[in-house]
């Protein structure tokens, strides 16, 4: 399967957590499970060096979206052995996916933040990437690859917004200001009950700018994420959206 260039990486850095019940449901129960399997053929595709097609199933899979795929392993699988946790497997202190006590732990997040291409193949591609091109964990190996847990969140477009306008829950943030871009996904405030001054200080954080970057001249856009997955044994899970 052919990879377009990756529109978001470590660049404009993302977090991501669910459950949290506030769900727009534009795809169905069954585009969804197509989607989830997508993502995993994608990963299990390129470990037995094979061709998947990355034709769209129905119309509305066809339409473009901007997506970000989280992959997450279960902490304590069966024979798992994690004295020798490699280099770079943990996020970092300050990254909001980090939680000591959740049952998963990140293992890759990568997006698009545009919509450049369907949702289809935009799934196939951000989870190919999450697997072996976030460079802040090594490359997922064969034996990880059948016990992954996959969380997506599917965009909406992004348009300015104004501080006073961002509703906590509903809206994701991209904050783009002198070259440099952060995005956080609309649960994240939720996970880490922040306020909306908190979110857009965090966000200017992820884009590498002072906190109040915000406040200062940065382009402040807003979206909306339909989230699901297979986190904490449940498939598909609903987590946030409009």
């Amino acid at each position: 399967m052919p990879m377009s260039p990756l529109q978001h990486n470590s660049s404009a850095a993302v977090a991501s957590d669910s459950g949290h019940g506030l769900s727009s449901e534009e795809f169905s129960h069954e585009e969804r499970a197509v989607l989830l399997r997508l993502a995993h053929d994608s990963i299990a595709s390129a470990l037995q060096h094979r061709e998947i097609s990355l034709d769209p199933s129905t119309p509305h899979l066809a339409e473009p979206r901007g997506v970000f795929t989280s992959l997450y392993l279960p902490r304590n699988r069966p024979g798992e052995d994690r004295s020798g946790d490699l280099p770079g497997k943990n996020p970092p202190e300050d990254d909001p996916h980090r939680e000591d006590q959740r049952k998963e732990e990140l293992r890759g997040c990568v997006g698009y933040i545009l919509p450049a291409c369907s949702v289809f193949r935009a799934v196939a591609e951000t989870a190919r990437a999450a697997a072996f091109a976030d460079n802040r964990f090594p490359p997922v190996t064969e034996e990880e690859a059948p016990h992954l847990e996959i969380e997506l969140s599917i965009l909406s477009p992004a348009k300015p917004i104004r501080p006073e306008e961002i509703a906590v829950g509903r809206h994701g943030l991209l904050i783009s200001w002198c070259g440099r871009r952060g995005l956080l996904l609309p649960q994240v405030p939720v996970e880490r009950a922040w306020d909306c001054k908190t979110f857009l200080e965090q966000t200017c954080r992820k884009a590498g700018l002072p906190p109040d970057a915000w406040q200062k001249g940065a382009t402040i856009e807003a979206f909306t994420a339909e989230v699901f997955g297979e986190k904490s044994g449940q498939w598909p899970v609903v987590g946030s959206g409009q």
